[in-house]
């Protein structure tokens, strides 16, 4: 039997606290992505805004990952690692994943994000992939099952868009003291139902969505994760916190709130 840990107020106000940081860290990220920008300062300026923060970048030497954000270019589904040669081009698309240690306790978002002019086709998979994330967020609720978030976010892009790809090797998972714990949150259908979920209860859900097949392979760095049929990929993710009705969406800034809840 899978047990999901519940927390207490006192670390649910731990959760929120090391959440809203990651919230205004990821939207003021935001403001720096921009053709010929490099992903290595990208992550220069997160480690900035963290330590602003009063946090800790919880990626950085996370099982030997040498950096404080995942940033993942076009065909790049996760765990992109930054770099002084991957300059940022127009029409790019770039997922930036990343977390902050707060007081014992930890963060998990990721958003994707246009590189200048995109294709309207590159804006439907960043905004579909997004939308996945929302439809889920209505089965998260106290006396559900976990499984019914997997579901609905794989019930979402098979009936809005049918040729997309959702990664199966990947998958969301609990958080608190650790930064991934259990249980893992699959973005495909499950024939069983899951664990109950119950008030109290923090996950990371993140849907990773592709233009093509969902096939993936790992680089020589032994961290990038990309297609194997070169498409690209969108990836969002916030951390949430079970209640008795809609989830409490713990990593959203202000300008992502501003995208709508939907």
């Amino acid at each position: 039997m899978i047990m999901i840990p519940v927390r207490d107020e006192k670390a649910i106000e731990c959760m929120r606290k090391c959440n809203k940081a990651l919230g205004v860290m990821l939207d003021e990220l935001s403001e720096m992505i921009r053709p010929g920008i490099t992903t290595y300062q990208l992550n220069l300026e997160a480690e900035k805004l963290i330590s602003k923060l009063g946090g800790r970048p919880n990626f950085k030497n996370y099982e030997g990952y040498p950096a404080s954000i995942c940033a993942s270019v076009n065909d790049e589904v996760v765990h992109g690692i930054p770099s002084q040669k991957r300059v940022l081009k127009e029409g790019d698309i770039i997922s930036i994943d990343a977390g902050i240690e707060m007081n014992g306790y930890h963060s998990d978002a990721a958003r994707t994000f246009g590189v200048g002019s995109i294709s309207p086709e590159c804006a439907q998979l960043i905004k579909s992939t997004r939308s996945a994330f929302f439809a889920a967020m209505k089965a998260a609720v106290s006396g559900g099952r976990l499984y019914d978030i997997s579901n609905a976010v794989a019930a979402y892009i098979e009936e809005t868009e049918s040729d997309y790809g959702i990664i199966r090797e990947l998958t969301g998972h609990g958080i608190g003291r650790k930064l991934h714990e259990n249980p893992m949150i699959p973005n495909y259908h499950k024939k069983t139902k899951g664990p109950r979920l119950s008030k109290g209860n923090t996950l990371a859900v993140e849907p990773m969505i592709t233009m093509g097949r969902p096939d993936i392979e790992i680089l020589d760095d032994d961290w990038t994760v990309v297609t194997s049929d070169g498409s690209w990929a969108a990836h969002y993710e916030n951390t949430i916190l079970i209640t008795d009705g809609y989830p409490e969406i713990l990593s959203l800034g202000e300008k992502e709130k501003e995208l709508g809840l939907e």
